[in-house]
């Protein structure tokens, strides 16, 4: 399954793509850092990214998670990462939207692109009800990528998530389906 934007192709990766996510995961380490769990040296081998891949095929298959890589049309890079996580049906049909962009692709507008496709599939595909973002009160660019798609803020969570050893509050949005009853 590829998705297609007006600027981006997102796709899920598989094995042989190991190498090349671990070229984008190397070159941005340093700056993604200060948003994610801190990450031990093997993380970033190429068995590990393996079975993540693994995982995440598994995951999609079972259709409790999405993770679709962002690429650039014009020239092909990989510049990051959209994952619909913790999917529920039933009565909630929810789930948490997380996200990455490479260092040197930020305001640029492709994350909004991206995330705006992935919300698309969320409500369309999986017929969601609800998408939840929680985001630290720091990370203002994320912040105003989720606002920018009508994110509403619901509130705060204290020290949430430990994030490179710290645990760290997070502003909790949330974006509902008003097309479906």
């Amino acid at each position: 399954m590829i998705y297609e934007t007006k600027r981006l192709l997102l796709k899920p990766l598989d094995k042989s793509d190991s190498p090349l996510l671990r070229e984008y995961l190397l070159s941005n380490k340093s700056f993604l850092e200060q948003w994610e769990p801190k990450r031990e040296a093997d993380y970033f081998e190429i068995d590990s990214i393996e079975k993540m891949l693994k995982f995440e095929k598994q995951a999609a298959n079972e259709r409790n998670a999405l993770s679709l890589y962002i690429f650039k049309k014009d020239d092909g890079k990989l510049i990051g990462n959209v994952k619909l996580s913790s999917i529920v049906y039933g009565i909630f049909l929810s789930c948490f939207a997380g996200y990455k962009l490479d260092k040197d692709e930020l305001g640029k507008g492709y994350m909004t692109e991206a995330l705006r496709e992935v919300v698309r599939i969320a409500f369309e595909e999986y017929g969601l009800h609800r998408i939840e973002a929680n985001i630290m009160p720091r990370n203002k660019a994320s912040r105003k990528v989720v606002k920018k798609l009508g994110f509403k803020k619901e509130g705060k969570a204290n020290k949430y998530l430990k994030i490179n050893e710290v645990w760290e509050d997070h502003i909790h949005y949330v974006l509902l389906n008003e097309n479906i009853e």
